[in-house]
């Protein structure tokens, strides 16, 4: 199975591809979706509907596994994170992937074992699940392989794909 975890965001997004059979997991590809400060929102959010399709249609992946938002204290930022992605979710819908969500804990969870692990934790466990020679940067794109695995530990499961049906 091919999935593509993605990392939301409006400057940053993160994105990784993963081969996946359950349990052994491979990198395929990895990297972030980065958007200029002084444009404007739509012009921001027509580059990663681009960029994103790009990425699918180069990788075809099976599913696209997506992290769930988590707000903080500022809604604007929180907004803007949400119309980017909006955009990510149609632009898989567009493409014919199916999406799958996840919380930070879940994926947290899946990855480290805790849902309330570190960054460094998470980032540590990516690079040594898909056997990696160094961490991948920006943090964004150890997060999006992070929702990879966990999609491909849960998603790919027989449970899963009875609910899913």
């Amino acid at each position: 199975m091919i999935i593509l975890g993605i990392d939301p965001g409006l400057a940053t997004i993160g994105w990784g591809v993963i081969s996946s059979d359950g349990s052994k997991h491979r990198a395929v590809a990895y990297g972030s979706v980065i958007t200029e400060a002084g444009l404007t929102t739509e012009k921001r959010l027509s580059q990663i509907y681009s960029d994103l399709g790009e990425i699918i249609r180069t990788y075809r992946p099976d599913a696209v596994a997506v992290e769930e938002l988590f707000f903080n204290t500022n809604i604007t930022t929180g907004i803007r994170v949400a119309e980017a992605r909006g955009v990510i979710l149609l632009s898989a819908f567009n493409h014919g992937v199916k999406v799958y969500e996840y919380t930070p804990l879940q994926a947290k969870q899946s990855v480290v074992g805790y849902g309330r692990a570190e960054k460094r934790q998470v980032i540590a466990m990516v690079t040594r699940l898909l056997n990696l020679e160094k961490p991948p940067k920006p943090d964004d794109t150890a997060d999006a392989l992070a929702i990879a695995i966990c999609h491909a530990h849960s998603g790919a499961s027989k449970i899963a794909a009875y609910y899913n049906n």
